[in-house]
């Protein structure tokens, strides 16, 4: 606690921070000792205080804060509560590093001697507990070490380096509000965009990158089943909307078994269904939500028109008039598939193995189908290659005990979740420094 205390309580101010230079072992050391002296104390403090999405006005500060301190540029309030800082150090490429900043609302149950405890209202106006249960934390303080490297060595490269802190990716709808307001005309449009998330899924010390799909496409729904009221003992009188809506569900399903190619990978899920206040009433509306995930424009479009004919055809058959069909209306918080730029990707992996070792890299196919909203900052439509990777978070000691019959390794979103800070920051940042030492070399003469 007392290192924790003197950590936070030191200057920012770069006079007293030694930069590495782009060799290994150096820049290694130059990072454990900033972790020691400056990154662990910021850590803990946004691990303590985490918030919620379009909440997050406390971290964006302490964000903008020290990139200040570096010597950066610095934007607030981008897109929300975004920041967005800019160093421009001679000719050469532009490199975009990103960092999502926002927490959960759980109430955290790690065990840790930093746990969270706060709460927050959130844009729903409800108080809420909040928790970094997916390792924002770990994302925000390694981006401020490596834009702190990145100052100190700006006699080792060349170009625009500009570092964003994006709000709202649990929601995924912070990139799109930055993209919204100007991310790409007001600032630089980046040459490469890069990020990391670290994962509870992977040991530490080890990195997994690919090319070609790195997260699915994710859509909201909300399907509004109308009804007509009656007595549960006369159900003739009405129209059941629990009825019509168990009715949708079960024909969801074949939505992603019948329609979509065995080898293009869908999800239609059911996360919550609801009607009715009483034994025996039979209610007039029933409300449902959905989360559909695809790895392509065309089975996304194919899902969503599906559920919308699915709902409104179940009304039909039940009778309903033309004016009373199921609503179906796709939320604003979406995001299309993020795709890693496949010679992008094959020169920072080449780059990661030169640096770090062939066995850096952790090899194991997809098991789901989550979604990251980097997406709409490298999408077709932008032509800003991207590569998005991950950094492990769990020391192969526990999944060792957990293969043994020992405690299970909390997964992202979880009460229970929690990485090894320092192995995770360390790593990120030396693997994001090292990119953009190599994206952003001086071209020779």
């Amino acid at each position: 606690m007392k290192r924790f205390i003197l950590a936070l309580a030191a200057t920012t101010s770069m006079a007293a921070f030694q930069p590495a230079s782009a060799q290994s072992t150096d820049l290694g050391k130059a990072i454990s000792v900033d972790y020691d002296n400056k990154l662990e104390a910021l850590f803990l403090d946004f691990h303590r205080n985490p918030e919620l999405s379009y909440k997050e006005t406390r971290t964006a500060a302490i964000m903008a804060k020290e990139w200040r301190a570096a010597g950066f540029e610095v934007t607030e309030k981008v897109g929300g509560t975004g920041v967005v800082a800019v160093m421009k150090n001679g000719d050469g490429p532009t490199l975009m590093l990103r960092a999502d900043m926002d927490g959960l609302p759980l109430v955290e149950d790690s065990g840790l001697d930093y746990m969270s405890t706060v709460t927050q209202v959130s844009i729903d106006g409800q108080e809420k507990p909040v928790m970094h249960a997916c390792g924002h934390d770990v994302h925000i303080t390694s981006l401020i070490g490596t834009g702190r490297q990145l100052a100190g060595m700006k006699d080792q490269w060349s170009g625009t380096l500009i570092l964003i802190a994006q709000p709202a990716e649990e929601r995924i709808g912070g990139a799109k509000l930055m993209m919204d307001d100007g991310l790409y005309s007001r600032f630089p449009k980046p040459d490469y965009a890069m990020a990391f998330h670290v994962s509870s899924g992977v040991p530490t010390g080890k990195i997994a990158v690919d090319s070609g799909i790195a997260s699915s496409s994710s859509d909201s729904v909300d399907i509004v089943v109308h009804g007509v009221g009656a007595h549960g003992a006369s159900p003739h009188r009405g129209k059941d909307p629990i009825v019509m809506g168990a009715q949708i569900i079960m024909n969801l399903q074949t939505l992603v078994s019948r329609e979509i190619a065995p080898l293009k990978p869908g999800v239609v899920t059911v996360g919550s269904f609801h009607s009715g206040f009483k034994h025996n009433i039979i209610s007039d509306k029933a409300e449902m939500q959905l989360t559909v995930r695809s790895d392509d424009e065309n089975t996304r479009k194919k899902l969503l028109a599906g559920i919308k004919r699915i709902a409104e055809n179940v009304g039909r058959m039940n009778g309903l008039p033309e004016d009373k069909l199921p609503e179906v209306k796709v939320s604003h918080e979406s995001t299309p598939a993020n795709y890693n730029d496949a010679p992008l990707t094959s020169r920072i992996k080449a780059l990661f193995g030169e640096r770090f070792g062939g066995d850096v890299f952790h090899e194991e196919p997809r098991e789901g189908m989550g979604a990251e909203d980097f997406a709409y900052f490298v999408a077709p439509n932008t032509d800003v290659p991207g590569v998005y990777f991950s950094v492990g978070g769990t020391p192969q000691a526990d999944f060792d005990r957990e293969k043994n019959g020992g405690a299970q390794v909390p997964s992202h979103h979880s009460p229970f979740f929690k990485v090894a800070p320092r192995e995770s920051v360390t790593l990120g940042t030396e693997a994001m420094t090292a990119a953009a030492l190599d994206l952003l070399a001086p071209k020779t003469r």
